[in-house]
Formats: C-alpha cells, sequence, structure tokens
C-alpha cells in the first residue's frame, strides 16, 4: 500500500461505462469503479467468488435484478450483494444511470482509526473518546 493521499475527479460524462476508480486512487484493499449506464444498457449477469459489492446510485435509476427478483434502486440508495448472488445491473431509463460499485472480500478492521485534536498533537485516542471539534468561525466560510 502506498503512503500519502490521491486524488481522482469521477467523470460520468466521459463516453466510457466503467471509470476503475481504485486503480486510479492506487487503492488496493477493495474494489471501486464507476459505472455510468445509458437508458438501456445492461451489465453481464455475473457473481463473485469471495467478493461482496456495494452498489451506491449517484444518478437516476438502477434495476438489479436477481434470481429472486428486480431491486429498484434511486439516486442516494446503496445496496449490498454477497458474492453468491447472481445479478445484473440495467437501466430502463428514462435518463442515465451513474453508480459508484465497491467491492471486497477481506473482514473489515472497523476500530484501526486514531484521532488527535489537532495536527501538533502527539497522542493519539480513539475516535469515539474526542469529541468533534466545534464548527468554524463564520469567516473561515466559502462565500
Amino acid at each position: 500500500m502506498d503512503s500519502g493521499t490521491s486524488v481522482t475527479r469521477l467523470d460520468p460524462d466521459s463516453g466510457e461505462r466503467f471509470q476503475p476508480l481504485r486503480r486510479d486512487l492506487g487503492v488496493t484493499s477493495f474494489g471501486m469503479n464507476l459505472i455510468t449506464l445509458q437508458p438501456g444498457e445492461r451489465g453481464r449477469v455475473h457473481e463473485h467468488v469471495r467478493q461482496e459489492e456495494v452498489m451506491l446510485v449517484l444518478e437516476g435509476i438502477l434495476d438489479v435484478l436477481t434470481p429472486d427478483g428486480v431491486v429498484e434502486l434511486h439516486a442516494n440508495d446503496v445496496m449490498r450483494i454477497a458474492p453468491d448472488v447472481r445479478r445484473q445491473l440495467v437501466n430502463r431509463g428514462p435518463g442515465r444511470t451513474v453508480i459508484v460499485a465497491l467491492g471486497g472480500s477481506n473482514e473489515h478492521d472497523g476500530r484501526d482509526g486514531r484521532a488527535f485534536a489537532s495536527f501538533d498533537d502527539a497522542e493519539a485516542k480513539a475516535p469515539q473518546d474526542l469529541p468533534n471539534p466545534e464548527p468554524l468561525p463564520a469567516s473561515d466560510l466559502r462565500g
């Protein structure tokens, strides 16, 4: 895993179905793609051996077809799909559908975060043991 930070920009207007965010960012611990489906487009029927997926709908309506039926997801809906569930992503319209697909296969280590009161603070605490900072003063807000 590389140190530091990396940045990319979502580009649903590129004309491409897939934007490989994992590669763009150098992420090595989980998969991450931007998927843009135009009306009528659909993905392959597929499943995974180990990887569970999460679909986050940013725009439009996504139909997720499984052997159990269809789940209709709208903007801001999120769906988790187990590895062994066959699925197909479908856009029945009326507009384009834009989703971020996340996939991972290892157990999540949910408590490895460390929090600091400031950048100068040398002592780390568990995030839940440190109160949230006060909001920014009005003079520091944009526009």
